[in-house]
């Protein structure tokens, strides 16, 4: 790789920003991710999209990072990442068992059955927040975080003693500001409490996915391993729930900070849909996703050479505003936008599998939340919304605002 790597920011306290800076080195501009580790960053639609169903790029850190096999970075942060045994990392053949295996807990007829429960879930967190004593509540603590974390435990059977700890450690392993010792800390112990749950399960098997999941075999008879299991509830349940917590704050904040637009959606003009897109395009749930590894040298049409064993970090919010692709309006909020066109749930073979989900409780929560609060606003009386230290998701950690 060529020297002088643009050093990204562990904190993702301008994401955009930075983007822009790396598009004007090229189609992949040469980064350094915290501990070191080098990359490639697509800076253009186009290109992620290429590379993301590229069947020379792969997933798997075991087979395709050099650095990875020969033990470095096994003590660091992206152990949170590509340490892990489950489709997230998988490539080919492995990736498609894995992956048939959680398919059935996410078809469109599951996923529809899930309706009435949402909106009853959605009714009640509203309650609570009605009951304010002033009127004031975190948005994310009060309802953008614990009604999709509620339905994803629902789903896979974790009990209300477990979710606590769970999503606090959810929220550590997307805090990409870390140490070494925090980011193995929390390695071993979200992995202890997942063998806690599946041991439970074992023990007392509920109608829920963990316990299906536990009696799955692939398509030879094989039973899923140990570690592939508790590696794909880790998966399931964090982006289960973490992506829509995100998809829903970015929204909110987008529409209180667009009124005008907020005005036409609420109108009828504008249907929820578009929101949602929008805010995909406009502020991903994730912003950007380790990694990927060129398995061959893979030339960009603009000359740049991504070589065998290169690292690449999939770049869902450059992608999102990018100017060849969107226009000179891109880093614009536009409802009325045509082309909402995005990434924001992967492409080709990794294609988020929960996304009909996230975009079922977003759907539901969001014109719910305004039609109980229709002078729902931002409130900064003690402070403005805070942005979550990641350079991976993009949300908000606190989102202050008065119910009117």
């Amino acid at each position: 790789m060529p020297d002088q790597p643009h050093v990204i920011d562990p904190a993702g306290a301008d994401l955009h920003g930075e983007a822009d800076l790396l598009r004007e080195r090229g189609a992949a501009a040469l980064i350094e991710l915290p501990g070191g580790i080098r990359a490639w960053a697509p800076t253009q639609y186009e290109i992620l999209k290429r590379l993301l169903a590229d069947d020379r790029v792969s997933k798997d850190p075991n087979q395709h990072w050099p650095a990875w096999i020969g033990g470095e970075y096994r003590e660091s942060w992206i152990t949170l990442w590509v340490g892990v045994t489950n489709m997230f990392t998988a490539y080919g053949a492995d990736h498609r068992r894995l992956r048939k295996l959680v398919s059935p807990a996410f078809t469109k007829r599951r996923t529809d059955a899930l309706k009435p429960r949402i909106e009853e879930l959605a009714a009640t967190l509203l309650d609570r927040m009605a009951e304010a004593p002033d009127g004031r509540v975190d948005l994310r603590s009060a309802y953008a975080h614990p009604l999709p974390m509620q339905v994803i435990c629902e789903l896979f059977g974790l009990p209300e003693d477990r979710r606590a700890d769970t999503a606090r450690l959810i929220e550590a392993n997307m805090d990409t500001t870390i140490t070494p010792e925090q980011a193995m800390a929390t390695y071993r112990e979200i992995h202890e409490l997942l063998a806690g749950l599946v041991a439970a399960k074992r023990e007392r098997p509920g109608d829920d996915l963990t316990t299906a999941l536990i009696a799955a075999r692939d398509e030879e008879g094989s039973q899923l391993a140990e570690s592939e299991l508790i590696d794909t509830l880790l998966l399931v349940i964090g982006a289960g729930h973490e992506t829509t917590v995100n998809l829903i704050g970015n929204a909110v904040h987008a529409l209180l900070t667009h009124r005008e637009q907020l005005l036409r959606v609420r109108g009828g003009e504008i249907p929820w849909s578009e929101v949602i897109e929008e805010t995909l395009r406009w502020a991903p749930s994730i912003a950007n996703l380790p990694l990927r590894y060129a398995v061959e040298d893979i030339k960009l049409p603009d000359g740049t050479l991504i070589a065998r064993g290169d690292a690449i970090l999939a770049t869902y919010a450059a992608a999102g505003r990018d100017p060849l692709r969107h226009g000179e309006s891109a880093g614009r909020f536009d409802l009325g936008r045509a082309d909402k066109e995005h990434l924001a749930f992967g492409h080709g073979v990794h294609y988020c599998i929960g996304a009909p989900l996230a975009r079922l409780e977003a759907s539901l929560a969001l014109p719910a939340l305004f039609a109980r609060f229709p002078d729902l606003s931002l409130d900064d009386t003690h402070g403005p919304a805070r942005l979550a230290e990641s350079f991976i998701g993009h949300g908000y950690r606190v989102l202050p605002v008065r119910l009117g």
